[in-house]
């Protein structure tokens, strides 16, 4: 998966999810000269503080973290913040298609369907229709999201079972998160450099690693 000629799209929910479930695995791919882009479907604010400004410094923030982490492009859908199960199906299969219409992604990364978080949830259902069969997409693989996939109850488990070994890029991982000013948070709270680093440590062991991010395969074709 890392050689040098694919078109990765990493989806996300809400700025910050992408480098929280796969900063390091989005580094590495850049390192191996991958074309990395970043989807970012709501603004992540309205629902707590509608906050126009706000907005505005969170989508700056991503792309710091997006340019911290080598990726070359950050896509916006602006659709309102936990609010997605409330929104039309269509409406957010529509964000991710056009994306990937644009770049036409060899590889997908989304949310796992293990989730408290309802927007989660829906990019995940929609990233499973807009990389259907025949959409040209090769590899769809679900990350963890701390402090929402390890929160869910009511669901099977999150079981992972592609690791990928970013012992050369946790502290890259780590940097890029630290973009994100307005989303960190003191440890032990999973949204902290420390708990990330514990959990990257915890997917190692799993592995046979010293630092490892987990995935779900969803989908491949070969």
């Amino acid at each position: 998966m890392f050689e040098g000629d694919n078109t990765v799209l990493v989806v996300g929910a809400h700025p910050d999810d992408e480098v929280l479930g796969a900063g390091g695995t989005i580094a590495k791919h850049t390192d191996s000269g991958d074309d990395v882009h970043i989807l970012i479907v709501t603004e992540g604010t309205t629902h707590q503080y509608d906050d126009t400004e706000l907005i505005e410094e969170k989508k700056r923030q991503a792309e710091l973290c997006a340019d911290t982490l080598g990726a070359s492009t950050v896509h916006f859908g602006d659709l309102p913040d936990m609010k997605l199960d409330q929104i039309p199906h269509v409406e957010v299969n529509s964000v991710i298609e056009n994306v990937c219409g644009k770049i036409d992604p060899d590889v997908v990364y989304t949310h796992s369907r293990r989730e408290v978080n309802q927007d989660h949830l829906a990019v995940h259902e929609s990233t499973i229709v807009a990389t259907r069969p025949g959409s040209g997409v090769s590899t769809v693989l679900a990350y963890e999201t701390p402090s929402s996939t390890d929160f869910a109850t009511n669901i099977d488990g999150f079981t992972p079972t592609l690791f990928t070994d970013i012992e050369d890029y946790l502290n890259l991982k780590t940097d890029a998160f630290n973009c994100y000013e307005t989303e960190i948070r003191k440890y032990p709270h999973p949204r902290s450099s420390e708990s990330i680093r514990s959990i990257a440590k915890a997917r190692g062991a799993a592995s046979g690693n010293r630092a490892a991010e987990a995935f779900d395969v969803l989908r491949a074709y070969r």
